[in-house]
Order: C-alpha cells, then sequence, then structure tokens
C-alpha cells in the first residue's frame, strides 16, 4: 500500500512537471517566459497596472541606457521581451487566449493555430471587405460596360451605311440640321454674314454628327458584350434580385407543371421556342441572334418534340462531319494529330 501511493505521488509529480514545461511554447507569445512573470504582474492585475509597469521596465532597460556591447546586447534581449510581454496583455484578445493557454498546456496544437490567426488574420471586419469588393466590382462592371457602349457608337457612326439610314430617319423626323434651322426661321448664314462660311460649315458638320451619334444610339439595338449599359447588370443589383429571380422561376416552374403536365394544354410560342433552345443548349442571347429562317426551319420540324429533336440532330451532325471531310484545312488538322500533334516534331510531309 506504502508503495503504491509512492508511485502515485511520483506519477504526479511528473505529470505537473509535464505540464509546466508544456504550458510555455517556443515561438508562442513571451516564449519560454510568463508574460505575467516579464511585467512583475499577477492574472489578477488591470489594463492600468499593465501600462504602468511596461513603462517603468522599458525606462529601466532602454538599450540607450546602457553602457558596453555586452550590457546592451543583455539590456536590448531583455527590452524585446518586455515589449513582447506588453503586446500579449494589453489586448484584451490576446490576453484570453494566453491565459486560455496556461490553464490548458497539453492542447498546444490549439495555441498554436489561435495565435497565428489571430496575428495573420485581417484586422477590418470581413463584412467591410466584402461589402467594399462588391462595391469595387460594380463600378467596374458599368464602367467597363459603358465604355464598350460608347466605343459601338464611335464604329457605328464612322460606318456609312448607318450613317446615310441615321440621315435618312432624322430628315424625316425633322431634326437633321440645316442652314436655316434657327429658332426664329432665319438663315445662320445671313445672321453670321458672308464671311464666315467656313466656320459654318465645321458648326453644321459637328451638329451632324451630334445628330448621327443621336438616332444611332436610340434606334439602334446593341446587344451582347457591347449592349447599352444597365444599372439591372452589375453584382450589387444582382445580389439584391437573387430572391426575385428565385421567386419567378419557382412560379414559372409551378405554372408549366400545371399548365402542361396536368392540365394537358397544348405548346405556346414562347413554350416551344424554349424547349428547342434547351434541346440545342443555347443561352437567350444566343437564341435572339439567331436568323429568322433558322427558326422557321425548326418550327417546321417540330423540334420541340424529343422524338424530332434526335434524329434532326444526328443529320446535322453527319453534314457537319461530311463537310469537314472534305475540308483540305480540316485534313491538314487531321494529318498534324495524327503524327503527334502539339509539341511534337516531324520532318514528314503533308
Amino acid at each position: 500500500m506504502k508503495l503504491t501511493l509512492e508511485v502515485f505521488i511520483i506519477i504526479t509529480t511528473i505529470v505537473n512537471n509535464l505540464n509546466f514545461c508544456h504550458a510555455f511554447l517556443e515561438g508562442l507569445y513571451c516564449g519560454q517566459d510568463n508574460c505575467y512573470d516579464v511585467l512583475g504582474l499577477t492574472r489578477g492585475t488591470s489594463k492600468e497596472e499593465i501600462s504602468r509597469s511596461y513603462r517603468a521596465l522599458a525606462r529601466k532597460w532602454h538599450p540607450d541606457l546602457h553602457r558596453g556591447d555586452e550590457a546592451k546586447a543583455i539590456a536590448t534581449e531583455k527590452f524585446q521581451l518586455i515589449a513582447q510581454a506588453y503586446e500579449v496583455l494589453r489586448d484584451d484578445e490576446s490576453r484570453r487566449d494566453y491565459d486560455y493557454m496556461l490553464d490548458n498546456p497539453e492542447e498546444y496544437y490549439h495555441h498554436y493555430y489561435r495565435y497565428y490567426r489571430r496575428i495573420y488574420a485581417p484586422k477590418v471586419d470581413v463584412r467591410i471587405v466584402i461589402v467594399v469588393t462588391i462595391t469595387l466590382i460594380s463600378v467596374y462592371q458599368y464602367y467597363a460596360s459603358n465604355s464598350r457602349y460608347k466605343e459601338a457608337i464611335d464604329y457605328f457612326v464612322t460606318v456609312p451605311k448607318y450613317r446615310i439610314q441615321a440621315k435618312d430617319i432624322a430628315m424625316d423626323e425633322g431634326i437633321w440640321p440645316t442652314v436655316t434651322s434657327t429658332s426664329d426661321g432665319k438663315s445662320r448664314l445671313k445672321q453670321r454674314g458672308p464671311g464666315n462660311k467656313q466656320k459654318l460649315k465645321e458648326e453644321l458638320k459637328q451638329e451632324e454628327d451630334a445628330c448621327i451619334r443621336k438616332v444611332i444610339e436610340d434606334k439602334m439595338n446593341i446587344e451582347g458584350a457591347y449592349s447599352k449599359p444597365s444599372y439591372k447588370d452589375i453584382l450589387w443589383v444582382q445580389l439584391f434580385l437573387i430572391p426575385v429571380f428565385i421567386v419567378q422561376y419557382i412560379y414559372w416552374y409551378a405554372r408549366w407543371i400545371y399548365k402542361f403536365d396536368i392540365k394537358k394544354e397544348p405548346l405556346g410560342l414562347v413554350e416551344k421556342h424554349y424547349l428547342i433552345r434547351k434541346f440545342m443548349n443555347l443561352s437567350e442571347f444566343q437564341w435572339a441572334q439567331k436568323d429568322p429562317n433558322e427558326i422557321d426551319e425548326y418550327m417546321r420540324e417540330e423540334l420541340w418534340i424529343r422524338e424530332n429533336f434526335e434524329p434532326w440532330k444526328q443529320k446535322k451532325d453527319d453534314e457537319i462531319r461530311a463537310k469537314l471531310a472534305e475540308n483540305p484545312a480540316y485534313k491538314r488538322y487531321r494529318r498534324y494529330l495524327r503524327k503527334g500533334g502539339p509539341g511534337q516534331i516531324t520532318f514528314l510531309d503533308d
């Protein structure tokens, strides 16, 4: 019985010593030193007492107050340890993590995680970062879209075909600038006098260009990447409209099931187009760019019916493969692949 008690005491002492040894981890907080002991404090010390103790010790161990290389080196090391202990204990979150390490020395992996997470984690609220990021993306989206739209308009203004069409529209609507198009109906040439004909021509040219640009902007429907920018396309608005999109989709899907699966109503034109577009894996924009004659062919073939679409698709694929087989460029590409393809060097002639 006496031997068992002695063994128990020895084991308890070893465990306590192990916990004590592992209470301080190298590279974390104050290393192998106790931050409270470094500042001469206890765990119940207030923040004001921590600051006072730090200032007193910092004045005492400042390297500039010590002479000699050895004394200065010792003071520098001591001063850095004091500063480190102060940084750990003056912050509530850091102090709380440090106290947790003292109370739970065996969780050393957890201590490393908490310590480095606090050091390297962003100091700014993550919500602010998200809001600023979304805002910057939205601003860039609108700016880029507006730049592309202006680029498209600038191009169309230089194309003679569109200039002639825009001029005809402007003349039909009575907005085309002329020499007599003043508010009082008098000739601008008479108002300016005979010496200003060149200047009048330049003004008329500028007004004509502005008129053509306005007509093109108002009348031309530009879609795709160069379409007119809209606030609905920016990220912030899209995020706010997500619940609306979800509700619209649920309503559309429920309506489809009710009308066409339960009541067995005949499909309308919009529904037929949707099914054809779905079978072809086309977006709404891609479908809108389709030639009306192609869409008429799809409708004649009744491609909204899966049983009609599959053989039609197979037939089209066979026609494309037959055309490619007769294409000289495709033949050269096939020979290139047979000889090794990309990354291969060959001296064989085609």
